[in-house]
């Protein structure tokens, strides 16, 4: 659970902008899509070795 606290004096939109870095570096946001629709075992299977692939290529 993501919490942001404002602080005295700060605007809504900076603590906004707080609350939505702290969700992209706990990775919710990337988990709810991910949840979004159910996908098949195979299809996650591939997925993992395209990003697997990629990284390797990126290395080197």
């Amino acid at each position: 659970m993501s919490e942001v606290k404002v602080r005295e004096g700060e605007t809504f939109e900076s603590a906004l902008r707080r609350f939505n870095k702290k969700i992209k570096q706990n990775g919710v946001l990337s988990e709810v899509r991910r949840r979004e629709h159910y996908e098949k075992p195979s299809v996650r299977r591939k997925r993992k070795l395209v990003a697997a692939k990629k990284r390797r290529a990126k290395a080197g």
